[in-house]
């Protein structure tokens, strides 16, 4: 999961390790203005060992070359934007992100480029001073909020995609929460101790001179530089923009059509990808990571004009190969359409799943596990329909955890009975997991029986059919409810050997064929034939009294 972090191409890599330098130096900042809550001193210690690493050579060429780079990229990938619609946090984090130079320009210049060409001492009380009881005071607050925003939720889509993120995500919420709650007290702690001494006067004359604080001259130069420097950046963006507008402008002439099974057809510019095609047109297109390359679920299934699409980048070639798509799959968000394409969304937003590839069904050869409760009906004859529910549920409760466990899932519950599949890599593994879970199953009953008896209530009696070979997976039903079915004859041929046990009075069979796949030699055991009905040829299996003993019967047929 670590390589996903990293998946995309170079663009996205760059603001990624640009955006993680910039947010790591804004958390200490925070941190560093927090302290002033709890002691002037520790705040300017902290400030010390801060600036020792950034304001070193090497600090300050890798923080100004990330906030260049960080930038730049930005304005670049609004210009070449083909749509500005989006998700509202991304437009949100888009958004602070434009917002943020314009008061941190403010800030660097009567900080940094103030320390760097007039020798003031930018100490923090020294910022903080400068601002207090002013509007600059509400507007760096509010910067300070813009930046830890537009970060977390930078953050937050670049680590989602990690297995560990989603539970850390209430914790992760609560340090969110902290962070500029700690920085804002900070800074106003500190902001009313400073200001009262410059209020109070008797300290005013040395705090300046301790500061080199700036003379009307060097205000009015740094006001100066401050103005040059918005204004580069407000014709920075303009360029931006109007380069966004131009493209729109040359590329609407050109249009390329493309379908969407079991959804709109549409008409949309060339040069875009298909994902952004997608959302230009308001068609539903589920993307994790916003579009990035870094993950796949925006893959579609290209039914018609693939042969148009040029073959897929190292990026998207390596994201593919982590799901072993087949060759008519690609991710939405990596290929641009430049003549009419027919395709199929894996995956959409309201949850429902196309049905042009995996739903077709895919052939395995897997163990079934058929199991059913005797004598349910006489048991339950006269008993309150809560009462029946109650007791299936109990039993139910007792007995999955065993198939489950073992590697199992239960396809469906029947009545008083259940369906269970064991998909694995290989058969003999698929084999074996159905023989742990029945073993297990037959502990569990003799458990449960004997709480039952506890209770005065006789015990339970079950069968259990366990047979593999092949099968087909796949979604049957209606497009919007089509729930996952198992298909094929080693279904009906598990289910007749749960019947068969009713008539042996046993617990479980086992067919020959499962055992020879678990790697058993099937000769070694006591097997009976039986004609199953629906069962073209007699079928070999082995007959167990009881499940829980299956493992001696095992042992016994190896020696």
């Amino acid at each position: 999961m670590a390589s996903a972090l990293w998946q995309g191409n170079w663009i996205s890599r760059t603001r990624i390790i640009t955006g993680l330098v910039l947010f790591a130096y804004a958390f200490f900042h925070f941190l560093n203005i927090g302290l002033g809550l709890l002691s002037p001193v520790w705040m300017e210690e902290f400030q010390d060992a801060r600036l020792a690493i950034t304001r070193s050579g090497l600090g300050s060429s890798i923080l100004y070359a990330s906030l260049i780079l960080h930038a730049g990229l930005a304005l670049w990938s609004l210009a070449r934007r083909r749509s500005l619609k989006m998700r509202f946090s991304e437009g949100l984090q888009t958004l602070l992100g434009f917002l943020i130079p314009l008061q941190l320009l403010n800030h660097l210049v009567f900080t940094r480029y103030s320390h760097e060409i007039f020798g003031t001492n930018d100490e923090m009380p020294y910022v903080i001073v400068l601002m207090w009881n002013s509007p600059e005071a509400w507007q760096q607050s509010a910067l300070l909020l813009a930046v830890w925003i537009h970060g977390c939720i930078g953050l937050h889509y670049w680590l989602r995609l990690t297995h560990w993120w989603r539970a850390a995500i209430p914790w992760m919420a609560g340090l969110a929460v902290l962070v500029p709650g700690f920085a804002l007290a900070g800074f106003l702690t500190e902001g009313r101790r400073i200001f009262g001494l410059f209020a109070e006067g008797s300290q005013r004359p040395a705090l300046m001179e301790d500061y080199n604080w700036p003379s009307n001259e060097t205000f009015e130069a740094l006001f100066q530089a401050n103005s040059e420097a918005l204004t580069g950046f407000l014709v920075l963006l303009g360029l931006a923009a109007a380069a966004h507008v131009l493209s729109r402008v040359l590329r609407r002439r050109r249009a390329v059509r493309i379908r969407y099974a079991f959804g709109p057809e549409i008409r949309a510019e060339r040069g875009q990808t298909l994902l952004e095609m997608s959302q230009a047109n308001g068609v539903l297109h589920t993307s994790l990571c916003g579009g990035k390359g870094r993950c796949t679920t925006c893959r579609v299934v290209v039914d018609e004009g693939g042969e148009t699409l040029p073959p897929p980048s190292p990026a998207e070639a390596r994201s593919l190969e982590r799901v072993k798509a087949p060759a008519n799959m690609r991710l939405a968000c990596q290929i641009q359409p430049q003549a009419p394409l027919t395709v199929t969304r894996m995956f959409r937003p309201d949850g429902q799943k196309g049905r042009a590839h995996a739903s077709q069904g895919s052939e395995q050869q897997l163990a079934i596990l058929f199991l059913d409760m005797r004598g349910f009906t006489a048991r339950t004859s006269g008993q309150l329909p809560y009462d029946v529910v109650f007791l299936l549920n109990r039993f139910f409760d007792a007995i999955v955890p065993a198939i489950t466990e073992a590697g199992g899932t239960v396809d469906k519950y029947l009545g008083d009975g259940l369906l269970a599949l064991f998909e694995a890599q290989t058969p003999a593994l698929s084999a074996q997991a159905a023989l742990d879970a029945a073993a297990a199953i037959g502990t569990a009953l003799q458990d449960f029986n004997a709480q039952l008896a506890a209770d005065g209530e006789p015990d339970i009696r079950i069968g259990i059919g366990i047979h593999l070979g092949e099968l087909v997976l796949g979604e049957i039903g209606s497009a919007a409810h089509a729930p996952r079915t198992i298909i094929g004859g080693s279904v009906n041929t598990a289910s007749r050997l749960e019947a068969q046990t009713k008539e042996l009075g046993i617990e479980l069979l086992i067919s020959a064929r499962l055992l020879e796949a678990a790697g058993y030699d099937a000769g070694r055991f006591a097997l009976q034939e039986f004609q199953l009905r629906g069962v073209s040829r007699p079928l070999a299996a082995l007959p167990v009294d009881q499940a829980a003993a299956l493992p001696r019967v095992l042992a016994a047929g190896q020696r």
